[in-house]
């Protein structure tokens, strides 16, 4: 009898270990083969749609800078598919007509977009359309374990522009107001116009392009990604992603006040050029280490049950 027992225990570990070594084709196997025509027809379908629109989106990403993190949003929406793909294995394949209105909409966003010659209608589409073609040919199931793949693609749409200005200018006057108030606090006097701060050597314009906005995009990505990998829980990752906000727009203020002391103390054709160009790495830097800080003083001040 002990023997016969411990025979049983010991199938138990075998068990797992056997599921744990599970190869990706055997998981592949288990899929059924009638899901692999929906699939197919999916991706052939959104090729089709979407190409041109997809050639423009990729030339956006290399022409404005606002927006370059976007080449890393797909891999990352990829990567995700591989890590879940057990879950996809073990979810079971049940086509849905209520998937189709969400289609239909995807489709009507997508004829908006282009016969109305606005981009970001027809690239939010993609992701509509997306999830309406996962609903009808998959279920709402594989939907709710594919949304955060398809969700993250909106990561990489630019903003419409009057979305874009209303966040920009603020973000100007409010680094314009923290970096007048801080440089007299290091001995240069400032008089604060709008966007622009009169030092006793020149004007320094806050642009658009120093707004802030580029690395606040950059680093909420980032900070999404940085989550995803080494936290478990989707409340920290809201934590760390909510945290690159402030974190941005604290850099930016930082850049702009050594830009400004630069300018005071240094050479000002110098502190406009290379200087503001390589601080701004420098604080996108400093920043991800501040996004780490904040994990580990969120990890001390609440431990994680579990480690990612």
């Amino acid at each position: 009898m002990m023997a016969g027992s411990t025979q049983t225990v010991s199938s138990v570990p075998e068990a797992a270990a056997g599921s744990e070594r599970e190869t990706f084709p055997a998981m592949l196997s288990r899929i059924p083969k009638s899901a692999w025509g929906p699939a197919v027809m999916i991706c052939l379908l959104l090729a089709a749609l979407y190409y041109r629109v997809g050639i423009k989106l990729v030339t956006d990403w290399y022409n404005i800078a606002d927006y370059s993190h976007g080449f890393l949003v797909p891999l990352f929406s990829l990567f995700l598919l591989w890590d879940k793909r057990r879950d996809i294995a073990a979810t079971p394949v049940r086509p849905s007509w209520a998937g189709l209105p969400l289609t239909v909409v995807g489709l009507i966003l997508l004829i908006f977009g282009i016969y109305g010659v606005d981009l970001f209608t027809s690239r939010f589409s993609f992701v509509v359309l997306t999830a309406g073609l996962v609903w009808t040919f998959f279920g709402g199931t594989m939907l709710r374990t594919l949304k955060f793949p398809v969700l993250v693609l909106l990561l990489a749409i630019p903003f419409p522009a009057i979305i874009f200005n209303q966040i920009t200018f603020p973000l100007q006057l409010m680094a314009s107001r923290l970096a007048s108030s801080i440089l007299p606090m290091l001995g240069v006097p400032t008089l604060q116009e709008g966007n622009v701060i009169q030092l006793p050597v020149m004007k320094l314009e806050v642009a658009e392009a120093c707004s802030g906005i580029r690395s606040l995009m950059s680093l909420f990505t980032l900070a999404v990604f940085y989550g995803y990998f080494l936290e478990k829980t989707t409340g920290r990752r809201t934590v760390l992603a909510l945290a690159s906000i402030p974190i941005a727009v604290a850099a930016n203020v930082a850049r702009i006040v050594g830009t400004g002391l630069c300018v005071q103390y240094w050479d000002p054709s110098k502190a406009l050029g290379f200087f503001h160009e390589f601080s701004g790495w420098v604080m996108f830097v400093i920043s991800l280490g501040c996004l780490y800080l904040v994990h580990r003083v969120m990890a001390l001040i609440v431990p994680a049950k579990e480690t990612a």
